[in-house]
């Protein structure tokens, strides 16, 4: 007969559209024409929207897509992948490097309204906390700009392991890092295949809408599940 389930110890969330988010489009491209005095161009009625519409073409692009594959298995491979497809966009053709630099700025990604009171929340009743997220830098700049550094008992990175989710080993490599048996531990993120790999190795998992939030991402259900 199976043990039974132990209650939560530790809750794992994913990073990217679930504690932070990158900071608006316009805000991305005002720094980046600042650093390449191209704003006057952003000043044209329309402009931003012009932009937006480029990148999301771009995106589509068979290049485009194929260079994505892998992207957060490294620096350097996110770097191409990003290259190839801003040089598709007349704005950031030439401005890639400042590009690159504003989007891994320390200020460039922010919280939800909500990440900190949860996460000071989950601490306070004692709980562990970690990250487990496909990116291609250290964000823990991120975390530490906003004070939030302490709240994270462990990270596990895509690009410092050279694996991604949804492999079972960064989930793992985690729980070990916190403590805790896998079964003891409660995935959080945005994405059924990549956080939903946690299932595999044991974690219980709880997604969130993957969908755009300018207010609070919903985290405080969280709060709940490990009453």
């Amino acid at each position: 007969m199976a043990a039974p389930v132990p209650p939560v110890q530790a809750v794992v969330f994913d990073f990217s559209n679930t504690l932070f988010q990158m900071i608006d489009l316009e805000t991305w491209l005002r720094r980046v024409g600042a650093a390449c005095d191209r704003l006057a161009v952003l000043d044209r009625p329309g402009a931003v929207a012009e932009i937006s519409d480029q990148l999301r073409a771009a995106f589509r692009l068979p290049s485009v897509v194929a260079a994505q594959q892998g992207r957060d298995l490294s620096s350097a491979q996110h770097r191409r992948a990003m290259w190839g497809w801003w040089e598709q966009v007349d704005f950031l053709r030439g401005a890639e490097e400042a590009a690159y630099r504003e989007l891994t700025a320390p200020d460039a990604w922010v919280p939800y309204p909500d990440t900190e009171p949860v996460l000071r929340a989950l601490r306070g009743r004692g709980l562990r906390v970690g990250i487990v997220s496909d990116f291609a830098w250290d964000l823990r700049i991120h975390l530490a700009h906003h004070g939030m550094d302490a709240l994270i008992d462990t990270c596990v990175i895509s690009y410092e392991q050279g694996r991604e989710k949804p492999d079972p080993e960064l989930f793992l490599k985690a729980c070990a890092g916190l403590g805790v048996d896998p079964r003891a531990a409660l995935m959080v993120g945005d994405n059924p295949v990549r956080d939903g790999g946690a299932t595999a190795c044991g974690l219980r998992t709880y997604i969130l809408p993957a969908e755009h939030r300018t207010g609070e991402r919903g985290l405080a259900d969280v709060l709940r599940l490990v009453s």
